[in-house]
């Protein structure tokens, strides 16, 4: 199932079918974009390996970080509503995906019930991960959207059967405080305080929670 970027049970003939219309395009390098801001909405796409960001401008012209998607995540869901994409996707790292035309998964969805399902689940997890986003922002401490934020990494990386207390950051400081309506400074500051008080062990970008507990309490979850 990974070489199909969907993680979702099919039968057999099902998964030659979804194969057949997802596209695997060349690796991406850091900083590549997949799409940008007001191009036409044809595709949505799988991470295979790697990270993904999504960001848009607002008005005032500035970036704000929209999204971190990781291997196994579908992104690029925002354009289902319009003719273009509202946002712009760029990889974080070397990183792979694949393409899925959107006209083709629409025709294969209403022969395959499964694979319609599971598609009406992405899209709902999507407007869910839109509302914990909101929800994140009006914690009221630094500390609270730090913590947040990893332990939903954690949480993603288990899903993945990855490790969830030791994984890197794909992301750099100064994404992680524009997604979280912090300065670098107070997301390095907080950082700091948390392996002070021993609940995460910080080198870089490489994190160890060393208390899911006490990391669960600083989320006030």
């Amino acid at each position: 199932m990974n070489a199909l970027c969907l993680p979702i049970a099919l039968e057999l003939d099902e998964v030659d079918r979804l194969n057949e219309i997802v596209r695997r395009g060349r690796p991406l390098h850091k900083d590549d974009y997949v799409y940008n801001s007001g191009d036409k909405f044809r595709s949505v796409y799988a991470v295979r390996s790697g990270s993904i960001k999504t960001s848009s401008v607002n008005d005032q012209g500035l970036e704000q970080v929209t999204g971190f998607y990781l291997p196994g995540e579908i992104f690029g869901m925002d354009g289902i509503a319009h003719t273009h994409h509202l946002s712009s996707a760029l990889a974080l790292e070397t990183a792979a995906i694949c393409e899925i035309p959107f006209d083709r998964l629409e025709e294969l969805s209403m022969t395959m019930p499964s694979l319609q399902r599971h598609f009406f689940q992405l899209m709902s997890k999507e407007i869910n991960n839109d509302q914990k986003l909101i929800s994140l922002l009006s914690k009221n401490s630094a500390e609270e959207r730090v913590a947040t934020l990893l332990l939903s990494i954690s949480a993603r990386n288990a899903t993945r059967n990855l490790s969830n207390i030791r994984f890197r950051l794909p992301m750099s400081r100064a994404d992680i405080g524009n997604y979280l309506g912090l300065t670098v400074e107070t997301v390095s500051r907080v950082f700091s305080r948390f392996q002070k008080q021993s609940v995460l062990a910080v080198d870089k970008k490489e994190i160890e929670i060393l208390d899911v507990p006490g990391l669960q309490r600083l989320a006030n979850t």
